[in-house]
């Protein structure tokens, strides 16, 4: 029996203080610039998905740094190259949104098998890097949640 993907999955913008943001290269497209993704697997909750995934792409550990669901959900086509990773007329996945605030920027860890390479960027230059809109949007959106957690 085949283990298909399941189509819940997280995005994880980790970035500073500064509004600096880590991007990473996707191995099997390379100039495909993003932040942290992946599936969700089994019966894991969201935030332990996006903690393993950021462990598993970056090396970074979630528990030493601040990991915020911020409630969102976005729904998009799955690429037709990927669709076989997940059963049969599956075609959509809900991605929930996600961040890790780091004190500065961070050396980063990255499996070969799935990113070539990472950078730091500023936000706005990330945010134009990114291929993904919903990725491009929780980047845009950062000025305003920083704003928002020093009014809290």
């Amino acid at each position: 029996m085949t283990a298909y993907k399941q189509a819940v999955s997280v995005l994880v913008v980790i970035f500073t203080r500064d509004l600096d943001v880590l991007l990473l290269e996707r191995s099997a497209h390379p100039g495909f610039w993003q932040s942290v993704t992946g599936s969700r697997e089994g019966d894991e909750s969201l935030i332990a998905t996006a903690a393993r995934e950021v462990g598993e792409e970056t090396g970074l550990n979630t528990n030493r740094f601040e990991l915020s669901d911020w409630q969102q959900t976005n729904r998009y086509e799955i690429f037709k190259e990927w669709r076989h990773r997940y059963a049969p007329g599956v075609s959509e996945n809900t991605e929930h949104v996600f961040s890790l605030l780091l004190p500065e920027r961070q050396a980063i860890r990255i499996s070969p098998d799935e990113h070539r390479q990472w950078c730091w960027l500023n936000w706005k230059e990330a945010a134009e890097k990114c291929f993904s809109a919903s990725n491009r949007e929780a980047i845009l959106a950062l000025p305003s949640r920083i704003a928002g957690a020093k009014t809290r």
